[in-house]
């Protein structure tokens, strides 16, 4: 297995786990209330599924799917750091949209330069 599936299948694995607690878990709809964004819990969660499935599609068949799914949520990760950054929470608490977007930035890198 090389280095582009296992980021792949990492990153689609925990956003098909973050994107179904958006819709179920207590503790994600308390966030987004913190965040001032109780409307878009469930988009997020949509678009973190929808992601997920995109970039393990993208993986087996189609490269450009795997770059737009990863670019895609690498910019949903990074809406979500700078949300994270406004609310005054420290880059500890904030670390991880940021490493999952960077994780996905490198995961369209790759395939960039795998497939173009």
């Amino acid at each position: 297995m090389d280095l582009l599936t296992v980021l792949t299948w990492f990153s689609s694995l925990a956003f098909i786990y973050f994107g179904i607690n958006c819709f179920y878990s207590q503790f994600i709809i308390s966030e987004f209330s913190r965040y001032g964004l109780p409307t878009f819990r469930k988009l997020a969660g949509f678009l973190q599924l929808i992601g997920s499935m995109g970039l393990l599609i993208g993986l087996y068949f189609s490269p450009i799917l795997l770059v737009a799914a990863s670019l895609g949520l690498c910019l949903l990760m990074l809406a979500g750091f700078i949300v994270r950054l406004k609310i005054k929470d420290n880059f500890i608490k904030s670390s991880p949209a940021f490493t999952f977007a960077v994780l996905n930035l490198i995961i369209a890198l790759i395939t960039l330069t795998k497939y173009f």
